[in-house]
């Protein structure tokens, strides 16, 4: 794909211009980063509130399936790309008939179900170095007696929907066969994967960004800590995680989008796992053909963040090796931190965070605040390690946020 730079004109006038499906925060952090490059940018999404749609210079809002809107995103557009891996798959396929789309279709369709996703963890696990967690796929009754029956080192184990689960959704723990029927039936016995639980020691990340030829650039893992499924801290600095271990997550990430023949950035998370070793192994959960939200410390934290790579790549610019250049901590802000015990809504207290050294507070411009939604995220930095975990110790406190032991 030929260049796209930003700040060009074509020969009928129109300015470089970038599409992204989906108006959510990762849309709207992609468009921020667009923009300050000097591109035009466009988004598609219903919502006529949404967050990247409010701050984009097109906003085309439809369905993400509507044929007169997608063709007005391509024809606004020399390039596009999707914020979020649900967006139907055949919407791209219909994009990449005329404009350059990435990531393609066809790898957000793997990401899109758990079980072609494992499929293709499982045939680049000898290239890439890792597997997933042992697993049986339960579509049928017959094949849920089958796992009953045969598979008996599955238990416990967590059943997940195939499709549509994220953010601990779509989940369910199950310990016998008894709960096992049970949870599928709760689940609308639909296409799902049961996962064998694990030995957890701590669970990772890997951004990486691969251009259309093939050039490849990442950021180092990032360590999360997780509360009831969803993202609640991300520890990025050096030491963060065992060298050798760091580098095998990096390695396989990488791997991982070369076999997808991937364009973007592309998150791809783990599972540290006590095999017996002195750090631990390494399972591959799940990937994410976008930008991440355990990622957005690089906004603060680097001199090129995953949503300027995931410009580059897109737009086919050269990818920089970003570097870090603050140890970072980021916390992520539910709508939680808008009630108070009795469930009151009230203003989270901004003068005492936003007066501690070092933090950077990112909202997103969404105008309810509900529990459990993302509203936004903080990131601290800092000259070392130690005093960005005490500011972030502090920010945690007064904010009420889950995962302060993690810090």
């Amino acid at each position: 794909m030929p260049p796209v730079f930003p700040g060009s004109v074509d020969a009928a006038g129109q300015r470089a211009t970038l599409g992204v499906l989906g108006g959510g925060q990762l849309g709207r952090m992609f468009v921020h980063a667009a923009q300050r490059l000097g591109y035009f940018t466009a988004v598609l999404e219903p919502d006529a509130q949404s967050p990247a749609g409010l701050v984009s210079h097109h906003h085309i809002q439809t369905g993400y399936d509507d044929p007169t809107g997608l063709a007005q995103l391509a024809q606004l557009c020399q390039a596009i790309t999707t914020e979020f891996e649900n967006v139907p798959a055949q919407a791209l396929q219909t994009l990449a008939q005329t404009r350059p789309v990435a990531p393609s279709a066809a790898v957000v369709a793997i990401a899109q179900n758990r079980i072609e996703e494992k499929a293709h963890f499982a045939a680049c696990a000898d290239l890439s170095g890792v597997t997933c967690a042992p697993y049986a796929v339960i579509e049928t009754p017959a094949q849920l007696q089958a796992v009953q029956n045969d598979r008996a080192d599955l238990l416990p184990g967590i059943l997940k929907t195939a499709r549509m689960g994220y953010d601990g959704k779509g989940q369910v723990r199950v310990k016998t066969a008894a709960e096992l029927a049970a949870a599928w039936a709760e689940l609308g016995s639909v296409a799902c994967v049961l996962e064998k639980m694990l030995p957890l020691t701590a669970e990772c990340s890997v951004l990486v960004a691969r251009g259309w030829d093939g050039q490849v650039v990442s950021f180092a893992p990032q360590r999360n800590v997780h509360v009831d499924g969803i993202l609640a801290v991300t520890h990025a600095y050096e030491g963060n995680m065992p060298p050798a271990l760091a580098d095998k997550a990096c390695e396989a990430a990488v791997s991982i989008a070369h076999h997808l023949g991937y364009v973007g950035v592309l998150c791809v998370e783990f599972f540290v796992v006590e095999d017996g070793s002195a750090h631990g192994g390494l399972v591959v959960n799940e990937m994410a053909p976008r930008p991440h939200n355990s990622g957005h410390y690089t906004i603060d934290a680097c001199d090129a963040s995953q949503f300027d790579l995931q410009v580059h790549a897109m737009a086919s610019l050269p990818l920089p090796q970003p570097r870090q250049h603050s140890p970072a901590i980021m916390l992520n802000l539910l709508g939680d931190v808008w009630f108070d015990a009795s469930g009151q809504l009230r203003e989270p207290d901004w003068q005492s965070v936003l007066s501690l050294p070092g933090t950077h507070l990112h909202l997103y411009g969404k105008s309810e605040a509900r529990v459990g939604r993302k509203m936004g995220h903080l990131t601290i930095t800092g000259p070392d390690v130690a005093s960005v975990k005490t500011v972030a110790r502090r920010a945690a406190s007064l904010l009420s946020l889950p995962g302060l032991e993690d810090i």
